[in-house]
């Protein structure tokens, strides 16, 4: 089952949507700015959205991994 959207005011979605679509994927900057998951995100983003921008939204995550981050001791090398 899908995420459902949060429940913002009009001026923090309007934030949050500027933001998100302005930020190179995997926007974990809004992530965390915000405190929504990925999951609310993409469902704010399908509501806020008309159909053609929200596949451009996401075309542009397609295909970008998130950066990896090395194992640190004492877990890694």
């Amino acid at each position: 089952m899908a995420k459902l959207p949060p429940r913002l005011s009009p001026e923090e979605t309007q934030r949050v949507v500027a933001a998100a679509f302005d930020e190179p994927p995997p926007y974990s900057k809004v992530l965390l700015e915000h405190a929504i998951s990925k999951g609310e995100l993409m469902a704010l983003m399908k509501r806020e959205l008309t159909s053609p921008a929200y596949k451009l939204w996401t075309s542009k995550a397609k295909g970008v991994k998130a950066p990896t981050v090395k194992a640190r001791w004492p877990y890694g090398k």
